[in-house]
């Protein structure tokens, strides 16, 4: 228990000062590169890499990648994943890919964190506001226009019992709008990471796993049922491969 507490109170220390670190690391990146990278790829990355550093850094945690991200990763996927913890952010964030995060406002209100968000293009969403939500899509509709990947929970929130939820349309009507195909991810051991009440880190070896593409060509809004529903089947079926592995 105390071993437990000794090593949370270094790693909340380490991000911390990681984050204070970064922060001016990544404005003078956005500042610079900005006006030449409309899709604020090297903004993005920059700001990403600051997850690795701090898993690396932290003895509690072990983050794993698995699968196959595609070849050109300058082509734009609507990336979907389970949402077991808000730890998922930076464990997603290994993928050595950009992506812009649609997001709740409040993170993005987060001094020094939310203005690297804000910076690197990620989009906000007051959750429950249907006008907000149909204003976040349109933000990652011009994203995916730039050649950017956009990455949804469509959950809508975190799993509270380790169950997956029931998909939410909107990630699936935004992919099949654009002709955009989705990049389904399966996330698995975060939730023993950071538990909900408690400030103290969890002992965890958590991993996101790429899973194959799925084409939108050809399918209209009628479809969004059928494909949300495929999408969900795989990525319960593989948690459930990745936790009897465990």
């Amino acid at each position: 228990m105390l071993k437990r507490s000794v090593l949370s109170f270094w790693s909340w220390f380490a991000l911390g000062v990681i984050v204070i670190v970064w922060t001016p690391l990544v404005f003078i990146v956005w500042i610079t590169t900005t006006p030449f990278d409309k899709g604020r790829y090297a903004t993005g990355y920059t700001f990403r890499r600051l997850c690795v550093l701090h898993q690396w850094l932290n003895p509690l945690w072990k983050f794993h990648t698995s699968g196959e991200l595609p070849k050109n990763k300058r082509n734009p996927y609507v990336m979907v994943s389970n949402h077991e913890s808000f730890v998922d952010m930076l464990l997603i964030s290994h993928l050595k890919i950009e992506m812009k995060w649609l997001s709740k406002e409040s993170i993005l209100k987060i001094p020094l964190v939310g203005w690297m968000m804000k910076m690197s293009g990620d989009v906000s969403l007051v959750r429950g506001d249907r006008s907000s939500g149909a204003a976040a899509l349109k933000v990652c509709e011009t994203w995916l226009d730039r050649k950017m990947s956009v990455m949804i929970f469509p959950e809508g929130t975190r799993s509270h019992d380790g169950e997956i939820r029931a998909f939410k349309d909107g990630a699936f009507r935004l992919a099949i709008t654009t002709g955009t195909p989705i990049l389904p991810m399966a996330v698995h051991g975060t939730r023993s990471a950071l538990r909900k009440h408690d400030w103290r880190m969890g002992d965890t070896n958590a991993e996101v796993r790429v899973l194959e593409p799925i084409s939108t060509v050809g399918m209209t809004e009628d479809d969004i049922p059928v494909l949300r529903e495929r999408v969900r089947d795989l990525i319960v079926a593989e948690v459930a491969k990745m936790s009897a592995a465990a």
